[in-house]
């Protein structure tokens, strides 16, 4: 599996496939609908780089490992080292583009590690668990409290949200992140999904977007 960075005009972007920083139940409706308690802090988990896949001319999804769940996201690709919890200027200025993602996750393998206590790498980690579309520039945002996202499935909107309602704000988040282990170019935070979660099948038609910034067509193949 090959990926690269690449804003939406095409441009390839020279930044190596880092990891993968997700945050959990960052969206109170989200952690309601999975019967999740909000935490107190940030919710970090890490995807390897290996799992990453583009959502260019479709994706494929495990087919013997139980249900396989859609979470979009905002995507942000950090540009610029970031460590010791950085002021919010130094964390603007370090990220490079903002892309709509999803966060797949195999959601039976999930639910029986989290009642035996384990970590969630098995459920979160497989080849492909993070699907991204190409980046918009962060030039092309200007108030990152206001970034919308919606996916549609087969023609019907399943989630849809914005980043005000998030319990943790981008550049709060990201402060945090890097006071807890650096953050190197190339690596891609995702932010938490709203409510809406669900199946995915082979031959699935989506719409991944952040309206006004992009829209990205995909399939599961």
């Amino acid at each position: 599996m090959s990926y690269q960075h690449q804003y939406q005009d095409g441009t390839t972007i020279h930044y190596p496939m880092g990891k993968v920083v997700c945050v959990g139940r960052n969206y109170a409706e989200h952690a309601k609908e999975l019967g999740n308690e909000i935490p107190d802090e940030p919710l970090l988990f890490i995807k390897p780089g290996s799992c990453v896949d583009s959502a260019e001319n479709g994706f494929n999804i495990p087919s013997d490992r139980g249900a396989v769940h859609f979470e979009l996201e905002i995507a942000v690709l950090i540009g610029k080292p970031l460590s010791k919890k950085p002021c919010e200027e130094e964390v603007l200025d370090a990220i490079s583009g903002y892309a709509p993602a999803l966060d797949l996750t195999l959601r039976d393998v999930q639910d029986t590690l989290k009642k035996k206590g384990w970590p969630w790498e098995a459920s979160k980690s497989f080849d492909g668990a993070c699907v991204l579309a190409p980046f918009v520039s962060a030039d092309n945002v200007s108030d990152t409290r206001a970034i919308e996202l919606r996916l549609t499935v087969n023609g019907e909107v399943r989630q849809q949200g914005d980043s005000s309602q998030m319990i943790n704000a981008i550049v709060p988040l990201i402060s945090h992140i890097a006071g807890q282990f650096s953050l190197q170019p190339g690596d891609v935070v995702l932010t938490g999904t709203p409510a809406g979660v669900g199946p995915l099948q082979s031959g699935d038609q989506l719409v991944m977007e952040l309206p006004g910034l992009i829209r990205y067509e995909s399939f599961v193949r």
